[in-house]
């Protein structure tokens, strides 16, 4: 019932277009900016009428404020964080939930990246909002929270199921892979994964979104069998 449309922005961000035929509803996710999402919409005889934030970064609230004097539209995005994002209208939290049309979303508390980051998970479409928290082979660096809250992040994660799409915000995933093969240097699943990746970006080709299945055989940080074995990854990411 979700149409969904990757708008590539910035040097590797991805804003999310979300288009539910029933409602003609439409909504924004994380829009860094704000004129090639509106060209976007407008292409596709779309109305924006939503804009979810996962977390405050710029370069996921940017376009916010120049989308709702366009279209009118209201802005949801976590309460935790209501006061570096001014322009939100509705505050949300882990375990409330969001509409899209008649479809419902419920939102995931995943601190850590940013200490109120949120995600937004499509139970019935299969279908998660991640922000920066997972990504293609990777997840976001510990800013404002810790291994131990990213390490409860993978688990909550990937408690939806093997066959959730996750939609992240960056085109992080060659870097990603070619860490994660120094980590896990005997894993054919990997090393697969690598090869496919590459092609995909020699032909300037985008590797999101992901699922969780292939995040659980190639992630590792979602393989990482402890808070420490992930703190350890990440600490030796963040040097590479």
């Amino acid at each position: 019932m979700l149409e969904i449309v990757r708008v590539p922005v910035l040097s590797d961000n991805y804003v999310w277009l979300v288009h539910e035929a029933q409602s003609k509803e439409t909504l924004v996710v994380d829009p860094a900016v704000a004129a090639p999402v509106l060209a976007a919409a407008a292409a596709r005889g779309w109305t924006i009428t939503q804009i979810w934030n996962t977390h405050w970064h710029p370069d996921h609230v940017g376009g916010n404020a120049e989308i709702r004097a366009a279209t009118g539209c209201v802005i949801t995005g976590p309460a935790d964080e209501a006061e570096r994002i001014p322009t939100l209208d509705v505050h949300v939290r882990g375990g409330d939930v969001v509409q899209l049309g008649a479809l419902r979303a419920t939102v995931i508390d995943v601190p850590a990246h940013t200490a109120g980051h949120i995600a937004f998970h499509f139970a019935t479409e299969h279908a998660a909002f991640v922000g920066d928290t997972l990504f293609a082979m990777g997840c976001g660096r510990l800013f404002e929270g810790t291994a131990a809250q990213m390490y409860d992040n993978m688990r909550k994660l990937e408690a939806l199921g093997d066959d959730t799409a996750i939609y992240c915000a960056h085109e992080y995933t060659l870097s990603n892979a070619r860490f994660a093969v120094t980590v896990e240097p005997d894993n054919a699943d990997l090393a697969a994964r690598l090869a496919d990746v590459i092609a995909h970006r020699e032909r300037g080709e985008a590797t999101v979104p992901t699922t969780i299945a292939l995040e659980r055989a190639t992630n590792p940080f979602m393989r990482a069998a402890s808070v420490e074995e992930l703190a350890a990854r990440r600490a030796a990411k963040d040097a590479a």
